[in-house]
């Protein structure tokens, strides 16, 4: 099919010929042809559309790309389904996404990988880009054949939780990751300065008689990782980055030419310890909400570079597992149809401009993970987010497709909402109430 969108404004970057790369905040029109792009401004010869979309009153941006969605199978149906969760994935104008490898079982089996990845393509939604087990269990003790994983379609290995208590084994899954070029994922937190934690150290987890985990818990586990880093040339992405001490590291670490990129879940970018409040389970993540001054820490970095792009940290959970007093609620929040409201918000506040903030959640992210994706370009694969930055919308049960419905963000009104969304030039979300013309 031929697609023409008219009027809309493209955000975000873009590959115009003899302009190079560039942040495009501009009315353009694009035009769509057998799932590709065929044009940006000027309209081809001949080109005859099958559909014209006026999108005046829109943003046109690239499918944004999520490093970091749990999917919830094989092993956890019963939370969330592939089918719901990719579903959710469209619906917030994500079309490419990676799911950490803690399921049940993890993946680490090539089969495991290959079953998930099959069972996403026959879906035709967002594109899976699954992360391997960097040991086998996840238990910490012996790495996975990061080879064979790959040749199932892995784009990196992690351990999805807090780091393994053997730092022989982490030295040695650097060592084969260097020698096949493979990146490990690893959310910085030591094992046992975070065990049986569930707030931020500090006044507020004093206050309400919780077990605290401290920002020293990320600032030790960034020694060790640096330090293997340095011994070995290993590449490595840090997952969740969410103290002001840490990113001093991170900071330093970049400037000694560490091969390291990092990124933050969104809510981090909003909320605090002491938004718990009245010990609120919808506050319980992993890491923990910290202070105020991690959270502006953590916002501008994100803004400067250091930090390289934003994640959901999807995690449907089901009732039984929140609706328990806030020590013994699991910790996580489902992100994926909130990613995009909350980096707008985040972008208004920090005085980010709409272009720059959109390069955080496609190009950048992309980077991350080796994709070819995440940039509008002439020929390249029309995979599209068209989003209303003024859209206010409420966060409930029935504005949510995820089959998670537990969120800081209940019952809060947001500004800013996805409303179409094209897969390799298929219209697979359409609430933008269009009237489309067929030519």
């Amino acid at each position: 099919m031929r697609i023409s969108l008219l009027g809309g404004r493209l955000v975000g970057p873009v590959l115009a010929d003899g302009q190079g790369l560039v942040l495009h905040d501009a009315i353009t029109d694009l035009y769509l042809a057998d799932g590709r792009i065929a044009a940006i401004g000027q309209k081809p010869a001949e080109f005859q559309a099958d559909l014209t979309l006026d999108l005046s009153a829109y943003c046109i941006a690239p499918g944004l790309v999520d490093l970091a969605a749990r999917l919830r199978e094989p092993g956890f149906e019963y939370k969330a389904t592939l089918e719901s969760e990719m579903q959710a994935a469209l619906e917030g104008g994500i079309t490419s996404l990676s799911c950490p490898p803690d399921t049940d079982p993890p993946l680490d089996e090539p089969g495991l990988v290959e079953m998930l990845k099959h069972r996403a393509r026959g879906l035709q939604a967002a594109s899976l880009y699954p992360l391997g087990a960097m040991t086998v269990g996840l238990k910490g003790e012996i790495i996975t054949e990061m080879a064979e994983l790959s040749e199932a379609g892995c784009i990196g290995f992690g351990h999805a939780g807090p780091m393994f208590t053997d730092t022989q084994v982490l030295l040695r899954a650097m060592q084969y990751a260097k020698s096949f070029g493979y990146t490990l994922w690893i959310q910085p937190c030591d094992f046992f300065l975070s065990r049986g934690g569930v707030a931020h150290s500090g006044a507020v987890a004093g206050r309400l008689g919780l077990s605290g985990i401290p920002a020293m818990a990320e600032t030790v586990a960034l020694h060790t990782i640096f330090e293997l880093m340095r011994a070995t040339g290993a590449r490595v992405h840090l997952c969740r980055m969410s103290s002001s001490a840490g990113l001093e590291l991170l900071k330093k670490a970049r400037e000694d030419g560490l091969a390291v990129t990092a990124d933050v879940a969104v809510h981090h970018l909003h909320l605090i310890d002491i938004d718990i409040g009245y010990f609120d389970p919808n506050m319980r993540v992993d890491p923990p909400f910290r202070s105020q001054r991690d959270r502006d820490a953590l916002r501008a970095a994100l803004k400067s570079g250091v930090i390289d792009a934003i994640c959901s940290d999807h995690t449907p959970l089901d009732d039984d597992e929140k609706q328990l007093p806030f020590a013994e609620a699991a910790a996580g929040a489902s992100g994926l149809e909130l990613l995009l409201p909350l980096t707008l918000k985040w972008a208004d506040e920090s005085g980010v401009g709409l272009s720059e903030a959109v390069d955080r959640l496609t190009r950048q992210p992309a980077a991350v993970l080796g994709i070819d994706a995440g940039v509008i370009a002439q020929g390249a694969v029309a995979d599209l987010c068209v989003f209303d930055p003024g859209d206010r919308w409420t966060v409930n049960a029935t504005s949510l497709c995820s089959q998670g419905k537990h969120t800081p963000y209940w019952g809060r009104e947001l500004i800013g909402r996805n409303r179409l969304t094209i897969v390799a030039g298929r219209i697979v979300v359409n609430h933008a109430c269009l009237n489309p013309s067929f030519i």
